[in-house]
């Protein structure tokens, strides 16, 4: 059967889309889209990505062309910048949405652009969802310049978006709205018409909650503002007190009401935290978990340990990350720091989360706190480096199986047990000809790696046979470990 008519230079086009939504107007509309920036002005945030003669606002302003890809967390103004560009005159615009359109739509979308001749902004959203041939269909356009691509994402687009549409696009990363620039979008939502036009008074301690529960996302703040506005009956336009802003009361004398810290509580009742299991939030906060445990700062590393558990992270995970540390960051500095770690990690597998994050919590104060060193890692790098390099040599006879035929036939020669001499070490060869006398273990002088240091002195004088074997057992020696 014959397929749709194609759409033609003079007539509409199936795909022909209009601004993204501007509901601004629109009382039913949640908050934060009422209050989506109209123009430049009313942009909070990403300053340093819209400075005069900027590609991205040569491109709202109607005379840039570049491809871009816009990268940040959720809240940054992603899909405000792409509103900003869609109002650009004299173009299409074109949105489609990653989580619902295929590759059908991609290519009709190109191929309308391309037939009609009409600068044609194709914007995708959760771009990062779309396959690799999904993707690989936008190439054509963006090479031809048929389309100008607004592509935005929240994941790396080191890893999310294949290298040619990267190459074809400029990337542009959001960052998080600070504090300040929060509060601003608080103030202009309680006082603008679009907003809660005043029908409420935001007191101090309710706008620091709502700053803080934001965490840097401008629709998170405008969603839980909303949320509390709603609890004294004053979010939906045309309801609560009509007075402007400014003040305790309006013409009439009436007291607006108070949106508190307790209101914004209770609205929201759980401060989500920004953090996707399969995305960068879960390596960014790993690494920075990690990395406060290294850097001895209990207090963050129990921060983001909170953060993690909040998320619903798998405990298993984070006790396998403080066994790896616990080796690689503290080793023999304190030789209990394995051991409390791999308790740890039974723990998470055999009882779960909530209870699990007692010991996980145990565990990374312990790590925290232990004294560092990475000498175990050192020591195992530089040992497997000589034997990738070559450095193996035959295992000295005299350290041979006993049991192997060659054994039987010439018998092993010259193996000394140590358990003959009183001191427990004797002057012997171990170590093959190409790495005798290597040095791979060196001590940190951290915690019991400090005595341990003194120790591995004597040991390897004795057995190179340049010292004597007195004062191996001296207290605190090998029983350290």
């Amino acid at each position: 059967m014959p397929g749709p008519p194609r759409p033609t230079p003079e007539g509409p086009s199936l795909f022909d889309a209009p601004h993204l939504a501007d509901r601004s107007s629109d009382a039913a509309a949640p908050l934060a889209v009422r209050m989506r920036p109209r123009d430049l002005g009313e942009l909070v945030g990403q300053a340093e990505l819209i400075t005069p003669g900027s590609p991205l606002r040569r491109l709202i302003e109607g005379s840039g062309a570049s491809s871009v890809i816009l990268w940040g967390p959720p809240g940054t103004g992603k899909t405000t910048i792409a509103a900003l560009i869609s109002r650009a005159a004299g173009r299409r615009f074109v949105e489609l949405s990653a989580v619902n359109a295929g590759i059908k739509d991609v290519r009709a979308a190109i191929d309308t652009a391309r037939m009609s001749g009409v600068a044609t902004v194709l914007f995708i959203d959760e771009v990062h969802r779309f396959t690799r041939t999904q993707q690989d269909a936008l190439l054509p356009g963006v090479e031809h310049g048929w389309v100008t691509l607004v592509a935005a994402t929240t994941e790396n687009p080191s890893f999310s978006v294949v290298a040619p549409l990267l190459s074809r696009s400029l990337l542009l990363t959001l960052r998080s709205l600070t504090d300040d620039e929060v509060g601003t979008l608080l103030d202009r939502a309680v006082a603008d018409e679009r907003g809660l036009a005043g029908r409420v008074r935001l007191a101090d301690d309710a706008r620091v909650a709502l700053v803080r529960y934001a965490g840097g996302d401008a629709r998170r703040a405008l969603t839980y503002l909303e949320a509390a506005a709603d609890a004294v009956g004053a979010a939906v336009p045309g309801g609560g007190d009509p007075s402007g802003a400014g003040g305790a009361g309006g013409p009439t004398g009436e007291v607006r009401p108070e949106l508190t810290a307790g209101h914004v509580a209770a609205a929201v009742q759980h401060a989500l935290v920004r953090y996707d299991r399969s995305g960068d939030q879960h390596y960014d906060v790993i690494s920075a978990f990690i990395k406060s445990v290294r850097g001895s700062d209990v207090d963050a590393a129990l921060h983001y340990l909170a953060r993690m558990i909040e998320a619903g992270e798998d405990p298993r995970f984070v006790a396998r990350r403080l066994v790896i540390l616990a080796s690689e960051d503290v080793g023999l500095a304190d030789p209990t720091a394995l051991a409390v770690a791999t308790g740890a990690m039974t723990a998470a597998a055999q009882i779960g989360l909530p209870e699990a994050r007692l010991a996980l919590a145990q565990a990374t104060i312990h790590l925290a706190l232990a004294p560092k060193s990475n000498a175990v890692v050192r020591a195992i790098d530089a040992a497997q480096a000589d034997v990738r390099a070559g450095l193996v040599g035959s295992v000295p006879r005299h350290l041979r199986d006993s049991h192997s035929r060659a054994a039987r036939d010439h018998g092993v020669v010259g193996y000394r047990y140590p358990h003959d001499d009183p001191a427990g070490v004797l002057p012997q060869q171990y170590a093959p000809d190409p790495v005798r006398g290597r040095r791979y273990y060196a001590p940190s002088g951290h915690g019991v790696e400090a005595r341990l240091g003194e120790l591995l002195d004597r040991l390897r004088a004795t057995i190179d046979g340049t010292a004597a074997p007195a004062g191996l057992d001296d207290p605190g020696d090998r029983g350290a470990t």
